[in-house]
């Protein structure tokens, strides 16, 4: 099956699901600066989450850039990490309207932490279905950032009980380390396409 149709749904998919989030953000009641400090749990918690989903966008679409074809098993899994990361609005507005609220930030670490599951998933039915010599095998090998972005994630979940700023703060750092996409998988392309192979 082509990868483009895969590509242009989960596109609008997440487009949808950032203007989702955005909508949700309430205009603030006065005229100046002062206006916006009562919005200031909601608009963090957005700006987080903006990054967060442009993380995705950013990695999913160089993860594609890498295969020639899909299969039922990668459209199920994208599928699942898109389902997690439309549950990212929810969790957004919750944890905004509460102050970063211990259950609040916990259950969205939570999401996090199962849309890093999904994305692994994705990355390994793709891999499967382009072959263990393939490009992206290469470039992906065992994927030490993402079982470690995991790992993190599922520490932060219940220290948000204790300290829920400190979970915030892993939740940014898992973020800074995929903020640039996985150069190895630029690398491969390039490589590829040097040696026509792409």
């Amino acid at each position: 099956m082509s990868k483009g149709r895969l590509e242009a749904f989960s596109d609008g998919v997440l487009a949808i699901i950032i203007t989702i989030m955005v909508l949700e953000l309430k205009v603030p009641q006065g005229q100046d600066p002062a206006a916006l400090a009562p919005l200031a749990p909601s608009l963090t918690s957005y700006v987080m989450s903006f990054f967060f989903l442009g993380i995705y966008w950013n990695n999913h679409h160089h993860l594609l850039q890498a295969v020639r074809h899909v299969n039922g098993l990668v459209l199920w899994a994208n599928m699942l990490l898109l389902f997690f990361l439309s549950l990212v609005p929810l969790m957004t507005g919750w944890m905004g309207a509460t102050h970063f609220a211990p259950w609040p930030v916990a259950i969205y670490g939570a999401v996090l932490l199962l849309s890093g599951v999904s994305y692994y998933l994705l990355s390994r039915a793709l891999i499967a279905s382009q072959g263990p010599d393939s490009v992206l095998a290469g470039a992906v090998g065992r994927d030490r950032k993402g079982l470690v972005s995991l790992a993190f994630y599922a520490g932060a979940i219940p220290l948000a009980f204790l300290a829920p700023w400190a979970s915030c703060l892993i939740y940014v750092l898992v973020a800074a380390i995929w903020l640039v996409p996985d150069r190895r998988i630029e690398r491969a392309i390039d490589s590829e396409r040097k040696s026509g192979r792409l």
